[in-house]
């Protein structure tokens, strides 16, 4: 059985407060600051239900509910389906580059893009974002492990997925794109494309974060199959079960 060995820097509990999922329960979360957080302990981390996004790893605590979990997609069996193979046709014009992370005037202006649009679509409050900002809420510090995932049509910038690669697994941790570019879906071109990065360098599994069957934005993670879904939450010396979840009926186109 494999341990977490780590250092935590900074731990806390957040408060109670009212999830953004299910309007009818509270969440609150673990958060940790890790010295010199490496790749092997990050992905038993990924394997425990921990999440990282900038320099925060965390999972819910929340003290009433359990709907979250943690999901992964099995890279070696997923097959897509009709739809996604349809998606990786409409988007095979797009280049996909991967690379250590890093901040440019074409990645402010594509995220206060993407936000904007979210703003008019979703109800979104107002933000733009300057490079101190980026770095501190996408970046966080230097991460051996941590990948960017850019897409690139004609020479320009259409979207940026942040992702963290381990042996264990890839941790899809934010995406964002060009409102142009969303006839294409470009969100699901996106977990595309890192579960082929998965199989092509051998990683047996892509994260997808917290799945809730009682919140509808959050279907489309079980869309992509074979996952699997974390019982529960355990400790970083105790062992971790996964259980593979029935496949939906929307894969069967």
């Amino acid at each position: 059985m494999a341990a977490v060995h780590v250092t935590d820097l900074y731990r806390i509990q957040s408060p109670p407060e009212t999830c953004n999922y299910l309007n009818d329960e509270k969440w609150c979360f673990d958060y940790r600051i890790i010295a010199d957080l490496d790749s092997d302990n990050f992905g038993e981390l990924l394997r425990r239900g921990w999440r990282k996004f900038g320099q925060h790893v965390f999972r819910p605590t929340c003290p009433l509910c359990t709907k979250c979990r943690p999901l992964r997609v099995v890279v070696d069996d997923f097959s897509p389906s009709k739809s996604q193979r349809r998606n990786l046709k409409r988007n095979a014009h797009i280049e996909v580059i991967v690379q250590a992370p890093s901040i440019t005037r074409d990645h402010i202006r594509l995220y206060d893009a993407y936000h904007a649009d979210m703003v008019t679509r979703r109800g979104w409050r107002h933000k733009t974002t300057t490079p101190e900002e980026y770095f501190r809420d996408f970046i966080g510090g230097d991460y051996e492990f941590a990948r960017e995932f850019l897409y690139v049509n004609n020479d320009r910038l259409v979207g940026v997925g942040l992702v963290d690669v381990t042996p264990l697994g890839l941790s899809s941790a934010y995406f964002f794109h060009h409102p142009d570019w969303r006839p294409l879906g470009p969100g699901t071109f996106s977990v595309l494309s890192e579960l082929n990065y998965a199989r092509q360098h051998g990683i047996p599994h892509l994260y997808l974060g917290y799945w809730i069957q009682q919140n509808q934005s959050m279907n489309y993670k079980a869309g992509y199959v074979p996952h699997e879904l974390l019982r529960t939450f355990v400790a970083d010396d105790d062992e971790p079960l996964w259980e593979r979840a029935q496949t939906p009926a929307a894969q069967t186109d």
